[in-house]
């Protein structure tokens, strides 16, 4: 299967660059008639030689790996690799595929003006190669200053959740809802630092949190408790269990989770496993539901509907969880939840530009990437986290802390 799905990967990275360096080609040629064809060609053997680097890298190390039976064979880290390898990739990569996307835009208007107007069809050429190279040009440009900006900004998003029967004594109670924290080398401790303080910033009455304080390896397990062990709050620091957070260990998840929980647990940070609690906020109380729905471990119908609060005793109930699924939100509607909580999907971090919609990958996996949305009296709030899996980078996607003010 997985044999697979590697070839699938470089169908596609070949088809990607072909069809990208192919216009990108045609469009040189068509605005500069006498450009040297042995120039051209030098350009995309270094592009090529850059671009599938780190590919390359990959499948070495995957044959090693399987000739020499080491089946928990790591990656090898260091700055040197991230320069010439991983970043370069990753930039070209997008760079490309934010392209392709305009240039099929470009060729479909090109090719409905040819069949309507025939006597454009030389204008309409030109100004395709033209259009076409600007797109490639404003991409070179846009896609690794993003990739910055999205690396070295947190944004802080406010919302105001209002109840006609919130008690008085909860009227302006501050909810900071984060997740993802997922503490690496490239999440590093000065991120995260950064991220802890812009919540104390908040003085919020209490914290939630997604899970995910970790990506992997079990390096990052205590700095990640550490950091978290830094946030203020009045009525504490409460947390569900994340994907992440069994992967300290890969071939060991119960001791990753453990470990986890453990060291949290000494820097003041509940981590909760499928059980609720209840905050006593002088005469008021708040409900939380935190469920454990993760790809390790999936919830069965029947826990779910033992764990979930079923009564009405309470001033506010929240579920909190770490995936945005649809079967959870309906049960959150079902037994009158007032918020649903989730992280998970980092905010799509890799979200392309394309006219009237962001297209990310985690729309494969679920719509609800970022943002609040409602389901009757339920309000679904999906936060886009600080760390990153897969590519060490975000891109359109904005670390993102939640701030939810509960209004009379």
């Amino acid at each position: 299967m997985w044999l697979i799905r590697i070839t699938i990967a470089l169908l596609l990275l070949f088809g990607l660059q072909f069809y990208f360096l192919k216009k990108l080609n045609l469009s040189i040629k068509n605005i500069f008639k006498d450009s040297s064809d042995k120039k051209i060609k030098l350009f995309n053997k270094i592009f090529i030689i850059i671009f599938n680097l780190y590919p390359l890298f990959l499948i070495l190390l995957l044959l090693y790996s399987l000739f020499t039976s080491n089946s928990r064979l790591n990656f090898p880290e260091g700055s040197l690799i991230d320069i010439a390898l991983i970043f370069p990739f990753w930039v070209l990569l997008f760079i490309i595929v934010q392209s392709i996307l305009f240039f099929v835009i470009i060729d479909l208007i090109s090719l409905v003006i040819k069949l309507v107007r025939k006597s454009f069809r030389e204008k309409i050429k030109k100004y395709n190669a033209v259009i076409s190279l600007l797109v490639v040009c404003f991409f070179t440009i846009y896609v690794p200053g993003r990739i910055l900006y999205d690396y070295n900004t947190i944004g802080i998003s406010t919302y105001n959740f209002v109840k006609n029967t919130l008690p008085d004594n909860l009227n302006g109670f501050k909810i900071v809802f984060i997740s993802d924290m997922q503490a690496d080398r490239y999440t590093t401790e000065k991120r995260l630092n950064k991220f802890v303080s812009l919540v104390n910033n908040e003085q919020p009455d209490l914290v939630l949190v997604g899970g995910d304080f970790i990506t992997s390896t079990p390096n990052y397990i205590n700095l990640s408790a550490e950091i978290a062990g830094k946030i203020k709050s009045k009525y504490g620091v409460y947390s569900c269990e994340g994907d992440h957070d069994n992967w300290a260990y890969r071939w060991d998840t119960k001791k990753s989770l453990t470990e986890v929980e453990e060291a949290l647990l000494k820097k003041g940070v509940k981590m909760i496993d499928n059980d609720n609690i209840t905050l006593s906020i002088d005469s008021s109380k708040i409900r939380i539901t935190f469920i454990t729905n993760t790809y390790v471990q999936r919830i069965s119908n029947s826990i779910l509907d033992s764990v979930v609060d079923k009564s009405n005793n309470y001033n506010l109930k929240i579920f909190l969880t770490h995936q945005p699924r649809n079967f959870l939100i309906n049960k959150a509607k079902e037994y009158d939840y007032d918020l649903y909580l989730a992280g998970h999907t980092h905010g799509g971090q890799i979200s392309f530009l394309f006219p009237f919609i962001n297209l990310s990958p985690t729309l494969i996996e679920t719509k609800y990437v970022k943002g609040v949305f409602n389901f009757g009296n339920l309000k679904a709030i999906v936060t886009g986290g600080l760390g990153m899996s897969i590519a060490p980078v975000r891109y359109n996607s904005t670390p993102q802390i939640n701030v939810i003010n509960l209004i009379k």
